[in-house]
């Protein structure tokens, strides 16, 4: 099934961390923000985040998972589902904390950054990168990501039902990631999304406060 066109990319992170994002002008790798001395709010799992730490990506571009500013390629994902869960270790926040940025893979590839993107959640052992966008419409699983019933175009659902052989694994697949080499200029985002009108002022006086200028959309089809 060909890919959605503009194939759209989001980014999640809490809101407390946007200041240091906004001043750094861009989403920065997990590596390169360690090395800028920036220390984020986590919203990930440990023991994924052990996992990113030491797999390495193809060569080219090279480096390590970490080396990478992550996407989806849908909003409302499982990972945001298990922080609003309490389910990430060490983790305060909850769905209400959270933004989304949203990119799309065309502006990226415009631009020249480095990519790989993976058919399923990269920390899994046996997903499968790709450096080239020809595999774009068939290594993901549009049929799962866009299938009724939608959200803002994306199916509603991403639970694994081993009852049905095409959801067997649909989670995982729902995480397959496009990943771009240690930072992502905040004027390749199309979009901030935030879950509410209280968030949304929050964000827009942050954005303010640094001289920022991006839209920032309540988009309550992205949360749960």
């Amino acid at each position: 099934m060909p890919a959605p066109y503009p194939t759209r990319l989001f980014h999640i992170t809490a809101i407390a961390n946007l200041p240091a994002i906004f001043a750094a002008g861009a989403l920065l790798s997990k590596n390169g923000g360690a090395a800028a001395g920036i220390n984020y709010q986590n919203i990930a799992h440990a023991g994924a985040q052990g996992a990113r730490a030491v797999r390495a990506v193809p060569n080219p571009p090279g480096g390590l998972v970490h080396d990478f500013v992550p996407f989806y390629f849908a909003p409302r994902s499982p990972m945001l589902f298990a922080i609003n869960g309490g389910r990430v270790a060490g983790c305060q926040w909850r769905q209400t904390d959270i933004v989304h940025f949203e990119t799309t893979v065309q502006c990226l590839v415009a631009r020249g950054r480095p990519f790989v993107f993976y058919d399923r959640n990269a920390t899994l052992a046996f997903s499968t990168p790709y450096t080239d966008l020809a595999h774009l419409d068939t290594a993901v699983a549009w049929d799962l990501m866009t299938e009724a019933p939608q959200l803002d175009g994306y199916c509603k659902f991403w639970q694994n039902n081993p009852a049905v052989a095409r959801y067997a694994d649909r989670m995982e697949r729902r995480q397959a990631e496009f990943l771009v080499r240690d930072n992502v200029p905040l004027d390749c985002m199309t979009r901030l999304g935030v879950i509410d009108a209280a968030r949304q002022a929050q964000v827009l006086a942050l954005l303010a406060q640094a001289g920022v200028a991006l839209t920032v959309d309540i988009m309550p089809a992205w949360y749960f």
